[in-house]
């Protein structure tokens, strides 16, 4: 069962509500969105309708869910969701009727290399940075990242170009540190279903981004956001990149498909990742075409100024004439979806 309380609801009135639940043994989980809070219930449903909760002062509609993942469902939020990402001034959208490019370095590795990807990313209309400090491989003696020094430059980058900063938290005692230097936390795919992580993160106050676990159905997906929103964080974006088949051809196979299912199920926004979905940069402009004709609030793609000496994912990772084609595809395409540029909504 979900509250849906009104506009103007104070915080006396969800404390009161959350009052009421707890009396008759329930649990309220409440999460605020950017025009409504929505409070999630556990209990006893019959316990529930002896309250009369559609009478309590700020509660709009009480309604029961049948979807498992309760929050994140478009039954009770039947409008799809937008979340804005960035302070202020320069607040990215992610969501319907626009389209957002997000790019950058898979990993940082320089202060010099990650503004030069930064500045190629932007020139190709990028409007959110990716980067990441903390790498988690499947091999332990791969590159982990540079760790809380990556966060630096990524903030020192942040105020040079004034692109908000999304990056990948691998551990929950890192959430506070991530979180003072960048704009929006990334799950990963090999932590979908790393629980304690989605409630830590869901309790940090910044928008998340979360990544489709490489064996996942889109119910587990959807659930693990659950996770996310049950800590009373609804600011949250999902990314298809690509999951495990039996096909050798590419690195994964990316679920086109997941873009149409998610967005008739869950109001959460959701984008592509075509570069880790392919593992080769001669297939991420054909999967971003694809990714933005099937409907994608957006897609995050590596970028590199040099992607022969990168770290990590080099193979994948776009310069010259193929980022070239990506602006190209980024700024032409996703009018005929009817969506707008984002650069043209920042707010």
């Amino acid at each position: 069962m979900v509250i849906v309380m009104s506009p103007g609801a104070t915080d006396d009135d969800i404390a009161h509500v959350v009052e009421r639940v707890e009396s008759v043994g329930g649990e309220a989980f409440v999460s605020k969105g950017v025009v409504r809070t929505i409070i999630g219930l556990v209990g006893d449903i019959e316990s529930f309708h002896h309250l009369n909760l559609r009478t309590l002062r700020g509660v709009a509609d009480v309604r029961r869910i049948s979807d498992p993942y309760k929050l994140v469902s478009r039954q009770h939020h039947p409008d799809r969701s937008t979340v804005w990402v960035g302070p202020s001034g320069r607040q990215v959208p992610i969501g319907p009727g626009s389209f957002t490019f997000i790019a950058g370095p898979c990993a940082i590795e320089t202060a010099e290399q990650t503004v030069e990807a930064a500045r190629m990313a932007q020139s190709a209309g990028a409007t959110i940075l990716r980067g990441g400090a903390f790498k988690p491989r499947t091999s332990p003696y791969a590159f982990q990242g540079i760790g809380a020094a990556g966060l630096k430059i990524l903030a020192g980058v942040r105020e040079a170009t004034g692109m908000p900063v999304v990056t990948e938290v691998v551990d929950a005692r890192d959430i506070e540190i991530v979180a003072e230097h960048v704009d929006m936390l990334q799950v990963g795919t090999r932590n979908m279903a790393n629980f304690g992580l989605l409630q830590a993160v869901g309790e940090a106050g910044k928008p998340v981004l979360l990544k489709r676990g490489m064996s996942s159905t889109i119910e587990e997906w959807l659930m693990a956001a659950e996770y996310i929103a049950q800590r009373g964080n609804l600011d949250v974006v999902l990314c298809e990149r690509g999951i495990r088949t039996f096909e050798p051809a590419t690195r994964n196979t990316l679920d086109i498909s997941a873009v149409p299912v998610v967005q008739a199920a869950s109001h959460l926004p959701i984008i592509v990742d075509p570069s880790h979905a392919a593992g080769r940069k001669d297939l991420v402009v054909p999967l971003t075409r694809a990714a933005i004709a099937v409907g994608s609030d957006g897609v995050i793609v590596d970028v590199h100024p040099n992607p022969e000496t990168a770290l990590c994912d080099g193979p994948q990772a776009l310069l010259g004439t193929e980022l070239r084609e990506l602006a190209q595809a980024v700024r032409r395409l996703p009018p005929m979806v009817d969506r707008v540029d984002a650069r043209e909504l920042i707010r």
